[in-house]
């Protein structure tokens, strides 16, 4: 008699299973031009240009933030001088995040801890100090505040003799992620999704080389989310943004060839890469056919990632590395444009100058010594990956469609749908790491009985709040009063009548040296400040 062998069950994050082996079959219907195209090729499966690596590497960023504008400069000019980083990617502390000045009693605490303080122009003078702003690109997380930034940066650049024109800074400004995944919100929906159709009007023609947006699936993931939620959402916010900027009449190719993507990646190998491949091919139909655009740069995926600090273990720590290379390369057979590696350290705090260095230096051993750059998409006519890239293409579509029918996601942020998903699958994938369903090497398996704690453990310097709280009080010592309240009177009178863009308004207020926490204030004396729904399980 045959024995029967058992055979391990396996499936992804987002609860596809994997067969033991795929076959022609399995990628039957696949046309190769209507479904793949070459590298470069509508809908862009393979890669949005056509060498990809071959003709230039991704962009390679570390994520910086240390403390006062001073301390961060000096680190960002040492990693673009000596260290290989081609773009900066910066960190905000809380406080700045959420439009709150240095010196506010509730926030002096956070000054500094979590990113670099911005209170005023003057950070920003200091920030990019020996920086060129028309050479370096510059990306922000930052969403509440993403206008406010938009205005620093040109103005930090005509200081610099910089026109607009000229200038490449990223914001994330994806605002509505930020309602039910990260919790960094401001003001109310409306007026949320208002400054952003504003950015993106004022972009278009006073600011073109700019990203006006990143959206973040980044941090939907981060949250919970599976690949397949994480995609969803984040191109279900997208739509949200473009419709909002259609309605006040902005051609769609004046400034969708300009909307960047902000995505994380997690530990399943092929289900990352089938992720990406099929939001490449989704954005692309949905450009062209869904929303009539012409420009081919309009139908491009161009995204910036990082590996998800989720991911990692506080045991066993140095595993972590090996995590950030398996999801680093990922992401590059993915086809990534713009990558910052996660430290080691990030599972239980802040990382060092040394840990980031590593990270920085897994980007470049993949890109230099792994040969995986050495051709566009590699893994394309894989059986397994192209079915892969198909389902997560379904299942993508299939909750897209869900939201759609739904109102859209400002409705379904609004009455909780979408943060009650995603607080479900985080709770299930706890669940099964707890359970060792899931299994985490050092966490749940191959756990060791005494692990040392870590020697090296961050230290904030508290002289970062006495050296902000100085340079804000100095702002304010020379600066014009009357200016200032004349800036941020106009301000609040454009957003009270609530046609006008309130850019050039807020340029006018940064010039005039008012602060992050004076301009986020103007507008909540006028737009109110946001409310979590009441019950999100009702």
């Amino acid at each position: 008699m045959a024995q029967t062998r058992s055979v391990r069950q396996a499936e992804t994050t987002s609860g596809v299973e994997i067969k033991p082996v795929y076959r022609p079959e399995d990628v039957a219907g696949l046309d190769y031009q209507r479904d793949l195209g070459d590298p470069g090729e509508f809908p862009y499966t393979r890669g949005p240009y056509p060498l990809m690596y071959r003709e230039k590497y991704w962009t390679m960023r570390t994520y910086t933030g240390f403390g006062t504008p001073r301390a961060t400069n000096e680190w960002n000019r040492r990693l673009l001088a000596e260290e290989g980083v081609t773009g900066l990617s910066t960190a905000l502390d809380l406080p700045t995040q959420m439009g709150y000045d240095s010196d506010h009693p509730e926030w002096r605490a956070e000054v500094g801890r979590v990113g670099v303080a911005i209170d005023s122009l003057a950070d920003f003078e200091v920030l990019f100090n020996g920086i060129p702003l028309d050479q370096v690109s510059t990306s922000f997380t930052i969403n509440a505040p993403a206008f406010l930034f938009l205005a620093l940066y040109q103005v930090a650049g005509e200081k610099q003799g910089v026109g607009p024109e000229r200038l490449r800074p990223i914001v994330q400004n994806d605002i509505l992620k930020e309602f039910f995944a990260r919790g960094a919100c401001v003001f109310p929906v409306e007026p949320s999704l208002r400054l952003v159709a504003d950015t993106f009007e004022y972009c278009s023609s006073t600011m073109p080389r700019a990203n006006p947006i990143s959206v973040c699936g980044y941090h939907i993931r981060e949250s919970g989310a599976t690949a397949v939620q994480e995609m969803a959402f984040a191109i279900s916010n997208a739509r949200e943004y473009i419709d909002r900027a259609l309605a006040r009449g902005i051609p769609i190719d004046s400034f969708a060839p300009r909307i960047s993507w902000n995505l994380g990646a997690f530990m399943n190998f092929f289900e990352e890469v089938a992720k990406y491949r099929a939001s490449r091919r989704i954005w692309a139909r949905l450009m062209r056919e869904g929303y009539g655009a012409q420009d081919e740069r309009s139908w491009r995926f161009l995204w910036f990632a990082g590996t998800c600090g989720s991911t990692f273990s506080h045991r066993q720590p140095l595993n972590n590395i090996v995590r950030a290379t398996v999801e680093t390369m990922a992401l590059v057979l993915g086809g990534l444009q713009s990558l910052t590696v996660n430290t080691w350290q990030e599972a239980f705090e802040i990382p060092d100058q040394e840990a980031m260095l590593t990270a920085l230096r897994t980007q470049q051993i993949v890109a230099h010594e792994s040969g995986i750059a050495d051709t566009a998409d590699p893994l394309a006519g894989s059986y397994f990956v192209e079915s892969l890239t198909d389902e997560y293409e379904r299942r993508i579509l299939e909750l897209m469609d869900d939201v759609r029918e739904r109102g859209g996601m400002a409705r379904c942020i609004e009455n909780g749908y979408v943060q009650r998903l995603v607080l479900e699958e985080a709770y299930r994938h706890s669940q099964a790491v707890e359970t060792g369903e899931r299994k985490v090497v050092g966490e749940n398996i191959f756990v060791t009985a005494e692990e040392p704690p870590p020697t090296r453990l961050f230290q904030h310097d508290p002289a970062a709040l006495d050296e902000q709280l100085e340079r804000l009080a100095e702002v304010r010592r020379r600066r014009s009063p009357k200016e200032v309240e004349r800036s941020l009177a106009r301000l609040r009178e454009a957003a009270a009548q609530g046609a006008e863009n309130l850019m050039p308004y807020t340029v006018e207020c940064v010039r005039a040296y008012a602060t992050v926490g004076e301009v986020m204030g103007a507008l909540r004396q006028v737009f109110g400040t946001y409310r979590e729904p009441v019950d999100i399980f009702g």
